[in-house]
């Protein structure tokens, strides 16, 4: 049985349609994911670990206000890493991730506030998870549900393109 990263591969390559990632609390984790499958350098582009705030500014192009207004813990946050990482490497899908691990609370938001971000053709958006567990935990959760709404916005984009959605697995 596939995983859902293998299915998530599969299903972008079916689609002719490529990924980048942009990452700060998951350190790389999403980006291991998808390059753990098999030919998954025909969709996967690359991706920036921005883990400092700057690095979100400057390569990732997050608008400084955004940061100011409402910080990187935010899905305003994760919407404009997903638009720079789609923009920097020319992909059609970009997922970013973003939010607080642990052991401490960052920005005043408690530990398990993560950000998803998802931009794609149909537009960007942003997934609030609100999770428990250790450092480790939450972030194997961030990618678990990274990798799910990419492989739900296919489904969709299959759907609206009149091509009956098949079960992922993923769900």
């Amino acid at each position: 049985m596939e995983s859902p990263a293998e299915a998530l591969v599969h299903a972008l390559r079916d689609a002719g349609a490529s990924v980048a990632t942009a990452e700060s609390l998951t350190g790389g984790r999403l980006a291991a994911r998808l390059t753990e499958v098999p030919g998954s350098s025909v969709v996967y582009a690359g991706g920036v670990v921005s883990y400092q705030t700057h690095i979100k500014v400057e390569v990732l192009g997050v608008p400084q206000d955004v940061v100011d207004t409402h910080g990187v813990v935010s899905a305003e946050c994760a919407s404009a890493m997903a638009d720079g990482a789609r923009r920097l490497l020319g992909t059609a899908y970009a997922l970013s991730t973003t939010g607080v691990a642990g052991p401490e609370r960052q920005e005043d938001q408690p530990v398990g506030t993560v950000f998803v971000g998802l931009a794609g053709p149909a537009g960007t958006r942003a997934l609030a998870l609100d999770l428990s567990g250790d450092r480790a935990e939450i972030q194997e959760q961030t990618v678990r549900s990274a990798v799910a709404a990419l492989a739900d916005e296919l489904a969709a984009a299959r759907s609206r393109a009149g091509q009956p959605a098949e079960d992922s697995g993923l769900g």
